[in-house]
């Protein structure tokens, strides 16, 4: 399905150098900040209080949030969760206070708000080494994903492929991973779940634009057309595409980040990010790193072996 053609191929290769510039200047930025800044870890990652509460009524999260900030729990979390009457609260760690004293002052709040009442259901302390464990978890869920894609391009396409593909994913997460961290946005476990989902979706962009690669290097036609020109072609005829499934999918991260509230807000930044470096290092950023390796025809066009006659 095209939305439309271009008939004539856009030349990006020609200026594949001004673009990785670019690309390294963001790459470094985010670095930096990463290391000087540092992420806004979550609850789940420092450790805290987690309580469940639940209501007779659905309560107004909006009037909760605004209650535990004037109570001194600017940064605590309230989300709706199973349904819109149970709640959950996650309030990160205080030198001077445990967690029964936190969830005494926390219900008190609750109950000074107008409304339904609030009935306490569970309180459970989340130590730091907790987190540490969820974080190095996340890491290594991180590392597998990563080492899978390079297996998995490897066997599919060639090496190059494989390398240039996973430089310009991890040019993606640490992007996102660097606004982040400049922002100082609270890098939770749904922030980490949309850097993985960035990852899958990043390297299918790739793929689409590798697969045209291999089609027209093998397509007896183009035979005349040099290595840029075959990736200016790949890009430009996979355009339509790259519009229609970017587009849908943008629309719907939209969606959950203008009307999911804020359990889903940094989640579908994160995903918006991601999704538009995506696109931008697939075309921009892989691409060029495969003709500086040495992408060339003869590696996707099997030679034929003469076989000679026997002699009687």
């Amino acid at each position: 399905m095209e939305l439309f053609r271009i008939k004539k191929d856009i030349p990006f290769m020609r200026h594949a150098l001004v673009f990785n510039v670019i690309s390294l200047a963001t790459f470094l930025l985010a670095v930096f900040f990463l290391f000087h800044r540092g992420l806004h870890l979550s609850v789940e990652f420092t450790g805290g209080t987690v309580m469940e509460v639940t209501y007779s009524e659905a309560p107004q999260l909006e009037q909760l949030r605004s209650a535990l900030g004037k109570a001194g729990y600017v940064d605590a979390q309230v989300q709706a969760f199973g349904s819109s009457r149970d709640i959950m609260i996650r309030v990160p760690n205080r030198q001077a206070e445990n967690s029964n004293a936190v969830s005494v002052k926390v219900m008190d709040t609750l109950a000074s708000v107008q409304g339904p009442k609030a009935d306490l259901r569970r309180v459970e302390f989340v130590g730091p080494q907790v987190g540490e464990e969820l974080a190095s978890d996340g890491a290594m869920a991180l590392l597998v994903v990563i080492l899978g894609i390079v297996i998995y391009l490897a066997f599919r396409f060639e090496w190059r492929f494989a390398v240039s593909a996973i430089i310009a994913n991890l040019h993606d997460v640490v992007i996102i991973l660097g606004c982040f961290a400049f922002f100082q946005w609270e890098f939770s476990l749904p922030v980490l779940a949309a850097v993985l989902a960035v990852l899958g979706y990043s390297v299918n962009e790739s793929v689409v634009v590798f697969d045209r690669v291999r089609e027209t290097f093998k397509n007896s036609r183009m035979r005349g057309l040099e290595v840029p020109q075959v990736l200016d072609h790949a890009i430009t005829s996979t355009i339509s595409r790259t519009i229609i499934t970017h587009g849908s999918t943008q629309m719907m991260v939209l969606s959950m980040l203008f009307f999911g509230g804020p359990s889903l807000h940094y989640f579908a930044v994160a995903l918006t990010i991601g999704i538009c470096f995506g696109i931008y290092s697939s075309v921009l950023v892989a691409s060029p790193l495969v003709m500086w390796l040495g992408v060339s025809r003869e590696q996707f066009i099997k030679q034929k072996v003469e076989k000679e006659e026997a002699v009687v």
